[in-house]
C-alpha cells in the first residue's frame, strides 16, 4: 500500500527543503538510479561529479570544527542498509529527512560470518551484499562496493549530513582476523561439555595449528613462499600477506571462505574456539551450558554448544558467535578467568586502532558509533586517571583525532544504574572513554508513563552536569522487533517532535520509524529491522524476502508536516540552549512541558507527555512579544490564536500532542517608535 501525501507532488530541490515530498520511503527507493541523480544534479550543480568520483573526498559538514561538540547536539538516523539492500540508496531516503537531522550512521560495513550478523565482522572488506549493479552501470567508475560507498559518503556530506561508522570491539567466532593473528585473541579448547583448557598462552597452539595446516594445505595465491615458524608467519610478515597465504585475495570472496571453512573445520574438530565476546557482570569465568536447547548445528554439519556465566547476574550475557580482542595479558595463565588490567597486549591495541584509522581516512567517515560501549570489566570501578589503554573506543577515538580533530564518539550505552550492565558508574566510564554523546535508553519506555518523564528529567540533569550528552532516542534497530512493540503503540509523534525540538540536546531515530505500524499483537518478522541485522532462512529469527516498510499514512503525514516545520525553523534554532517554562518533573508525576530558547526567544514549544489524558486551560508565562499558535503534532490545521507576553492561557492541549507558538515580528510603525493604533 503506497503513502498517500497531503501536500502538493513537486520535489522541492534547494538546501531548506531537500526532502522529496511526492514519495513515501518505500516509493523512493524505487526511483530508477539515473532518476535521483538527474534530481542531485538539480540540487548540487557540479559537485555532483566530484562527488561521484570515487578519489575525491568531500569534506563533512563538521570538517572544520576544532573538536568534537558538534556530535553533542547531532540528530542522527540510524541505517540498516540491509533493510534498503544497497549503500547507494542511503541517498533517495536521505533526501526525504529535514537538514535538522544532520547526521547518519551506517551500521556495520564489513563482510559477515556466522548467520551473517552484521555485528560479527570476517574480515576487514566491506560486504559486498551491499553493492549496486545498477549503479554501476549508471556511473560505470563505481564499478566495486568500495567505490560505491565512498560515493555516497560523498554525496552525504554535500547534502549536509555527517556520516558515521561503527567500530565493534569484536568479531566473528572464526573470522579472518582471528585467524590471521590468534595472538589479538582469547582462546579455549573444548571436548563436548568441558573446557579443558583456556590459558593465556594458548593462542601459541593455535598459531602452530594453523601454520601445519597452511603447509600442508599450500598458499592460497600461487607461488608466494610460506615460512615454517610460528613468530615469523605471525609476527614479522605483514597482515596482507598472510592473508594472501592463507585464504586468497580480497577480490575472491568465494575462494576465501571455502578456505576459511576448511582451516575452521581443523580448528572445529581439534576443539579450538575464541573465547566467546560477554556483557554485563562478572563478565568472566564460562562453562559450557549443558541445557538440551543450547545446542546448534550448522549448515556444515559442525555441532555447536553455548556458553554461560558462572555465578550470572542479571545482565550477564554470552555471544557464542563473536570473539572479543585479547585487549589484556591475564592473571595466572588465566586459571581464574582474571584479566590483568596494567598489562595490555599493546600490539592488539595498536593493530584495532590502527584499521580503523586507515577505515575512517578512506571513506571519510565523521563519526563512530561504538558498538557496546557499557562494557567496563574492572570490578573496582572505574578508575580515577585513565590511561591510554583503558577503554578500546577511547583509543581508536583518540587514535583518528590526531589527524581529524572533529571525529566523534557516539556510545552505545543504556545508562543503566551503577554496577548493573558494567562494574562502577557507566556516566564516569562514558566520561572517561571520552564519548561526546551516548544512545541512552529512552526508547526502551512508552511515552507518557512515570518512568519516562522521570528519566526524561534525569537525561536533562545529565546533560547539564556531565561532559557527554545522552540521546533523545527515539527507536533503534535493537528495538524493532515484537518484544518491543508495546512502546509505539501510541505518543510517536511527540517523541520526533521532542527529538527534533530540543536543540540542545542530540537524538537518534532508525529508519522506518516515520511510518511504522502500531502492532497491538506481532507483525511478521520481515516488518522488523532488528532482524535483518541477522540472515537466518530458520527459526524465530528468520526472514524472508526484503524489509517490509509500515504504510502508517497518519504517523508519516504528520512526521513530514514536523520536517517541513523544522527546515523553516531549524537555523534559528540549532544548538541554542533550552530556557524551560515549565521543565520536566522530576517525580514523573506532571506530564506537561514547555521550553523555548534562551537569550532571544522565537519559539515556544510545548508537549504534553500524557498520552491518554487531555491537559485543560494550561497557564504559560510566555516572554515578551505577540505569539501565535502555528503547528500541532496532531492537528493538520489550527485555529488562529494570538498570546501576548505575560500570562497565556491554552485551554485544551490533546493527550500526546506538541504544540508550537511563534513569535511574530513587530508592525514596521511599532519597530519605528509610534504607538499602536
Amino acid at each position: 500500500m503506497a503513502i498517500a501525501i497531503i501536500l502538493s507532488v513537486q520535489t522541492l530541490v534547494n538546501q531548506t527543503f531537500n526532502f522529496v515530498k511526492s514519495a513515501s520511503p518505500a516509493e523512493v527507493l524505487q526511483k530508477p538510479v539515473t532518476e535521483i541523480i538527474g534530481q542531485l544534479e538539480r540540487m548540487l550543480g557540479r559537485a555532483l561529479t566530484n562527488a561521484l568520483d570515487p578519489a575525491a573526498a568531500v569534506p563533512g559538514p563538521f570538517a572544520t570544527e576544532n573538536g568534537t561538540r558538534w556530535l553533542k547536539t547531532a540528530n542522527t538516523v540510524g541505517i540498516n542498509v540491509r533493510t534498503i539492500r544497497h549503500f547507494w540508496n542511503i541517498i533517495p531516503y536521505s533526501l526525504l529527512l529535514p537538514n535538522a537531522q544532520n547526521a547518519i550512521h551506517i551500521l556495520p560495513i564489513w563482510e559477515t560470518g556466522v548467520v551473517s550478523s552484521l555485528y560479527g565482522p570476517s574480515s576487514w572488506n566491506i560486504n559486498p551484499e551491499f553493492f549496486s549493479p545498477e549503479l554501476a552501470a549508471a556511473a560505470p567508475q563505481l564499478d566495486s562496493v568500495e567505490k560505491q560507498l565512498k560515493a555516497v559518503v560523498n554525496l552525504l556530506h554535500l547534502l549536509g549530513k555527517a556520516v558515521g561508522m561503527d567500530v565493534v570491539p569484536h568479531t566473528d567466532r572464526y573470522s579472518e582476523q582471528a585467524l590471521a593473528n590468534p595472538q589479538f585473541f582469547e582462546w579455549l579448547q573444548r571436548r563436548d561439555l568441558e573446557i579443558v583448557r583456556h590459558s593465556g598462552d594458548l593462542h601459541h597452539d593455535v598459531q602452530m595449528s594453523i601454520l601445519g595446516w597452511l603447509l600442508e594445505q599450500g598458499s592460497a595465491v600461487a607461488g608466494l613462499d610460506i615460512p615454517h615458524e610460528p613468530d615469523v608467519f605471525f609476527t614479522h610478515m605483514s597482515e596482507p600477506e598472510r592473508l594472501q597465504r592463507l585464504f586468497g585475495t580480497p577480490q575472491d570472496y568465494s575462494g576465501r571462505l571455502r578456505r576459511r571453512k576448511m582451516l575452521m573445520q581443523q580448528l572445529y574438530e581439534e576443539g579450538f574456539e575464541t573465547v566467546p565476546a560477554t556483557m554485563g557482570p562478572p563478565y568472566r569465568g564460562l562453562e559450557v551450558n549443558p541445557d538440551a536447547e543450547a545446542v546448534l548445528r550448522d549448515e556444515d554439519g559442525r555441532v555447536w554448544r553455548d556458553y554461560r556465566i558462572k555465578n550470572a547476574q542479571s545482565f550477564s550475557r554470552v555471544f557464542g558467535p563473536l570473539a572479543r580482542y585479547r585487549l589484556y595479558e591475564a592473571r595466572n595463565n588465566n586459571n581464574n578467568w582474571e584479566l590483568d588490567f596494567e598489562k595490555p597486549n599493546r600490539a592488539a591495541w595498536t593493530y584495532v586502532c590502527e584499521h580503523y584509522r586507515h577505515i575512517q581516512a578512506r571513506y571519510n567517515f565523521d563519526f563512530m558509533r561504538g558498538d557496546m560501549s557499557h562494557v567496563q570489566m574492572r570490578r573496582e570501578g572505574v578508575p580515577k586517571n585513565p590511561d591510554e589503554y583503558y577503554d578500546l573506543h577511547r583509543a581508536v577515538k583518540l587514535h583518528i583525532c590526531k589527524t581529524n580533530p572533529s571525529f566523534g564518539y557516539f556510545a552505545e550505552s543504556f545508562l543503566a544504574p551503577p554496577g548493573e550492565m558494567a562494574y562502577g558508574d557507566e556516566c564516569d566510564h562514558l566520561e572517561a572513554s571520552l564519548a561526546d554523546s551516548t544512545l541512552g535508553d529512552l526508547q526502551s519506555e512508552p511515552v507518557g508513563t512515570v518512568k519516562f518523564v522521570r528519566d526524561f528529567w534525569q537525561y536533562r540533569d545529565w546533560l547539564e552536569t556531565r561532559r557527554f550528552a545522552p540521546n533523545f532516542t527515539i527507536f533503534t534497530a535493537d528495538k524493532d522487533d515484537p518484544r518491543f512493540d508495546r512502546f509505539y503503540l501510541q505518543g510517536n509523534e511527540l517523541r520526533h517532535f521532542m527529538a527534533l525540538f530540543l536543540a540542545d540536546m542530540p537524538s537518534y531515530m532508525g529508519l522506518g520509524f516515520e511510518c511504522r505500524d502500531p502492532h497491538p499483537t506481532p507483525a511478521a518478522n520481515e516488518f522488523y529491522t532488528k532482524l535483518y541485522v541477522f540472515q537466518e532462512s530458520s527459526g524465530p529469527k528468520s526472514t524472508s524476502g526484503p524489509y517490509r516498510w509500515g504504510t502508517n499514512v497518519r504517523l508519516y503525514n504528520n512526521i513530514l508536516r514536523q520536517r517541513i516545520l523544522a527546515d523553516r525553523i531549524f537555523p534559528n534554532i540549532q544548538g541554542v540552549k533550552t530556557d524551560w517554562l515549565i521543565p520536566p518533573d522530576r517525580s514523573g508525576r506532571k506530564k506537561m512541558i514547555a521550553w523555548t530558547q534562551a537569550g532571544t526567544p522565537s519559539y515556544i514549544f510545548i508537549a504534553n507527555l500524557d498520552t491518554g489524558k487531555a491537559c485543560a486551560n494550561l497557564k504559560l508565562d510566555l516572554p515578551a512579544g505577540t505569539w501565535a499558535l502555528n503547528f500541532s503534532t496532531e492537528q493538520a490545521t489550527l485555529s488562529s490564536h494570538q498570546f501576548s507576553g505575560g500570562r497565556g492561557l491554552l485551554k485544551k492541549i490533546l493527550p500526546g500532542e506538541g504544540l508550537v507558538l511563534e513569535l511574530l515580528p513587530i508592525p514596521d510603525n511599532e519597530a519605528a517608535g509610534f504607538p499602536k493604533p
